[in-house]
């Protein structure tokens, strides 16, 4: 949490503007399917928005494409292995997750895969966890859509079982797989720190209580500024012993015109960097940690609203601020 009261501020893959106006009708013209972003330029957006200053980088876990009831492809890139590209072309941003389905993963593969992340980032890494809410993906990998709760809750166990540093030797205990700490069996890598920090997304099929205990942070859904603070209210009594911040997305279709007053999209806001600043210091007033921005519903080009939030809006909350070397325009210094 920051005792500022102000969010940092990061970006949720993949960085393009899919969903705008403009592109929406090239797309369509072209025969394009709608959901699925133009990756081209993906590693170089990510570098320049880990030299610029955002704090964050997201990716999400979409397994199967699907048009017809979804139309959204999400991050498309297989989860780990973006995360580890990614880890290899920035330097400062953290990585995460928004979110890994659990249930639809063997949990001891994540835990591995995980743990890789967070090493290779050099610590930069937070897990994000979600139960899904895809029908149609479960039977596909033998899951039961019903059961993902219970699913849900059994991984959980075993990612923090599998990260545990064992003494003279011993090994894992998992009961329910039958595996007992005498065989030595072990996960590794570990992470560079107790455990990789987990973030719960929504409510996972779980109760608030249940996620204040096992989580690290609530990665919750946009709301408006007054369903948030109920929100927000709600998880700081809950972690009130142990406080734990709060994150949230948001859809952003940042305006060319700095005065343009905020709007409501669906999950966000069309607005200009005046009114997103004050915006964003309500969220910190009110207790959220960390604000990813998804900018696909945007008409601008993404390098342009890159340079524009670096600044305009990145000054005023935390972040390192631009890479030694580099300008707010994301220009190398000669």
């Amino acid at each position: 949490m920051n005792p500022a009261s102000l969010p940092t501020l990061g970006l949720e893959l993949p960085l393009d503007n899919d969903w705008g106006a403009s592109r929406l009708r090239a797309d369509r013209a072209a025969g394009r399917p709608f959901g699925v972003p133009d990756l081209t330029r993906h590693a170089e957006l990510a570098r320049l928005a880990d030299e610029l200053g955002f704090t964050g980088l997201w990716v999400r876990d979409v397994p199967l494409y699907d048009p017809e009831q979804f139309g959204d492809a999400g991050s498309v890139f297989e989860t780990f292995t973006h995360l580890g590209h990614l880890a290899a072309v920035t330097e400062r941003a953290v990585l995460g997750t928004a979110a890994v389905v659990l249930p639809l993963r063997h949990p001891l593969l994540v835990a591995k895969a995980a743990a890789t992340v967070d090493v290779l980032s050099g610590g930069r890494f937070v897990l994000g966890l979600a139960s899904g809410d895809r029908p149609v993906e479960y039977p596909l990998f033998g899951e039961d859509f019903q059961g993902r709760g219970a699913a849900f809750r059994r991984g959980v166990e075993i990612l923090r079982a599998a990260w545990t540093r064992y003494a003279d030797g011993a090994g894992m205990e998992l009961p329910e797989l039958g595996l007992g700490a005498d065989r030595h069996l072990d996960v590794l890598p570990k992470p560079t720190g107790p455990s990789v920090p987990l973030a719960i997304a929504g409510h996972a099929q779980q109760s608030a209580e249940w996620i204040s205990q096992n989580a690290d942070a609530s990665l919750n859904y946009p709301r408006p500024l007054g369903a948030l603070r109920l929100k927000t209210r709600e998880w700081q009594e809950l972690t009130a012993g142990t406080p734990k911040p709060y994150l949230t997305p948001m859809q952003l279709d940042l305006t060319g015109d700095p005065s343009t007053a905020a709007t409501p999209i669906r999950l966000g806001l069309r607005t200009g960097h005046q009114a997103l600043i004050d915006h964003l210091r309500t969220m910190g007033e009110l207790g959220v940690a960390h604000v990813s921005f998804n900018l696909r519903p945007g008409d601008r080009p993404v390098e342009e609203v890159l340079h524009e939030l670096a600044e305009t809006v990145l000054p005023h909350f935390p972040s390192p601020g631009p890479a030694a070397g580099t300008d707010a325009a994301g220009t190398v210094a000669s």
